[in-house]
């Protein structure tokens, strides 16, 4: 099974959003078959085979995050930050602004699905191979 410094290795080659389809192919080789990531401090759970699961620590302090999602918006800036010209601080940020709660990542249908504060999906896009 996987452990997080494996994780953390693969992740310290991620710059941008352009570097995500590499971070999945690695995190599938690992063993990861999904993961669920909190905008709210940055902690990541990463669930393998056999309810396997790996917990990754907050990251940095609790982001405030806006009652209500603005679609529009987060989908703009998401395609900007996919493009690479945003960082991951910034993308993390900007989710937080937008209503983002959190995003998951099926390795399996190589899908990443982002969700608001209320649970509902927001977008769900095919991760590029």
């Amino acid at each position: 099974m996987f452990t997080l410094d494996q994780i953390t290795s693969a992740h310290s080659l991620v710059k941008s959003g352009a570097d995500f389809p590499p971070y999945i192919r690695d995190l599938k080789a690992l063993g990861v078959m999904n993961y669920i990531a909190f905008v709210a401090d940055g902690h990541i759970d990463y669930f393998g085979a056999e309810e396997y699961l790996v917990q990754a620590t907050g990251k940095y302090e609790a982001l405030s995050k806006a009652k209500t999602v603005n679609i529009p918006l987060f989908k703009s800036e998401l395609i900007a930050h996919q493009q690479g010209k945003t960082d991951y601080p910034a993308f993390i940020q900007m989710c937080a602004e937008t209503g983002i709660e959190k995003w998951e990542v099926n390795l399996e249908k190589l899908t990443c699905t982002y969700f608001d504060i209320a649970g509902n999906e927001v977008v769900t896009e095919q991760i590029p191979t």
